[in-house]
């Protein structure tokens, strides 16, 4: 499931540290597998690749790093249309807000950001006297190979 862009770990870790809050060696590797994903990860993907790097690293440590990064409103939990069963996805939380586009046949996902969908939020946002905080959109249709 391809995304956008990765970046280079210490972001999470440094909003976090900002916030007040503690930096253990656990924490800061599951920072920096979240942070250098080039695919979207769920739960168990985290895990595993963490425990290649720590493997005192255990599954109710990465549950909490995420229920830490959520309330915090550093990463976005998707279900992706569920399409891989009701699994949930992890993303570090864009600067800009995009789209996912998942193919319903061979399950891949892509994402786009257009400014037209920043138009669309504004638009939103001024004719239903509403501020927008977070957006979500899934798509799901057939990719360009399925496709044909």
């Amino acid at each position: 499931m391809p995304m956008p862009k990765t970046e280079a770990p210490g972001r999470l870790q440094a909003e976090l540290m900002a916030r007040g809050v503690r930096m253990t060696r656990q924490r800061r590797t599951i920072l920096g597998v979240i942070e250098t994903a080039k695919t979207h990860l769920d739960a168990s993907q985290i895990l595993r690749k963490a425990q290649r790097l720590d493997p005192s690293i255990d599954r109710v440590t990465v549950y909490r790093t995420l229920k830490l990064l959520k309330r915090h409103g550093l990463v976005d939990e998707l279900d992706l249309l569920h399409l891989r069963g009701d699994g949930h996805y992890y993303e570090r939380r864009p600067q800009r807000d995009h789209l996912h586009m998942a193919c319903l046949r061979c399950g891949k996902v892509v994402e786009f950001e257009s400014r037209l969908f920043e138009r669309l939020k504004g638009e939103v946002e001024r004719e239903c006297h509403f501020h927008i905080m977070l957006t979500r959109v899934e798509m799901g249709g057939y990719c360009a190979n399925c496709r044909t």
